[in-house]
């Protein structure tokens, strides 16, 4: 894994405006390495990975340098490493304690790639872009370290992972507070990842949801898993007041009484928002001109076209 695949480093990473805050970074960190080294809830996260590799075999093309960006596990990265003709780098929040070969870790910011332009033909995540602060930004920088005709595969949290629990909170503190405090991360939806993806200039830009349900027995056990994950709230304008008894009580009945099956037990969603897009290449399909079309769509739907009167 030499210079030739990440060349020299982007150091010059001068800001020109004010950087948009949603989520306390460094905080996102701690929380994650604390579920690491204990028994980290990954079920999601091994979802999402198996799916990525899925669909990346139904690409008939040979990738040889590949990023891994931001997925919280080394589990992807080593599964992309199966293939020996594959060089690997894992750029991850948290620096990788045990040395995993064939892949380079490092530990870096999604958001501040430290790559040359051009230096991977293929670029993964898993369930790790949804908490960057600056989600247009990080998804161009992605496209700059591509090669023309590079892919981009990513897994990330869709807008209606975890409705139940936001909407339960949400109940349970304007009737017990008269106010509410944002409990649960915004999440991108499926219908504007496909803009995102032209936008920071990828071509042929393609995004879907894989919804999962988990049941459990309680909202305080699903909590549990969120705290295993490190995926709990760290919202830039979060309360900072401890939250109150009563309300988390409540927050369980709410939850309870709206979003439980026959058995008693709750649900919850986890929507997994899967994107793609390819640095663009002169070889891509491009979209026909307006009005360069040679078969009229009557002809094509095999009807007679019907001319309206002025």
């Amino acid at each position: 894994m030499g210079a030739c695949l990440l060349g020299p480093l982007l150091l010059d990473h001068r800001v020109t405006s004010a950087p948009i805050r949603i989520f306390d970074r460094g905080l996102q960190r701690r929380r994650l390495r604390r579920a690491l080294a204990k028994s980290p809830a990954d079920f999601l996260l091994r979802r999402a990975a198996a799916d990525i590799v899925d669909r990346l075999a139904t690409v008939n093309r040979a990738f040889t340098a590949c990023l891994d960006l931001g997925t919280p596990g080394p589990e992807l990265a080593q599964q992309l490493a199966f293939d020996a003709k594959r060089q690997v780098v894992r750029l991850a929040p948290l620096a990788q304690t045990k040395a995993v070969a064939p892949v380079l870790n490092l530990a870096g910011d999604e958001e501040a790639l430290p790559f040359a332009p051009q230096s991977f033909d293929l670029a993964v995540s898993a369930l790790a872009l949804h908490a960057v602060n600056d989600l247009p930004g990080a998804l161009v920088q992605i496209r700059q370290v591509l090669k023309p005709d590079g892919l981009l595969l990513a897994c990330l949290s869709g807008g209606r992972t975890l409705h139940e629990l936001r909407t339960t909170f949400a109940a349970a503190e304007t009737e017990i507070s008269g106010g509410i405090s944002p409990r649960v991360a915004p999440f991108a939806d499926v219908r504007d990842m496909g803009g995102l993806l032209q936008r920071a200039g990828f071509a042929l830009p393609v995004a879907d949801i894989d919804s999962v349900t988990v049941r459990y027995d309680t909202m305080f056990d699903l909590m549990a898993d969120l705290r295993a994950m490190g995926a709990t709230n760290t919202l830039i304008e979060r309360s900072q007041r401890p939250l109150r008894r009563s309300v988390l009580i409540r927050a369980a009945e709410i939850y309870a009484e709206r979003f439980s099956d026959p058995d008693g037990r709750i649900r919850a969603t986890f929507e997994l928002l899967f994107i793609s897009g390819w640095a663009p290449h002169e070889s891509q399909q491009k979209p026909l001109a307006p009005g360069s079309a040679k078969v009229s769509l009557a002809e094509a739907l095999g009807t007679s076209e019907t001319k309206l009167k002025p």
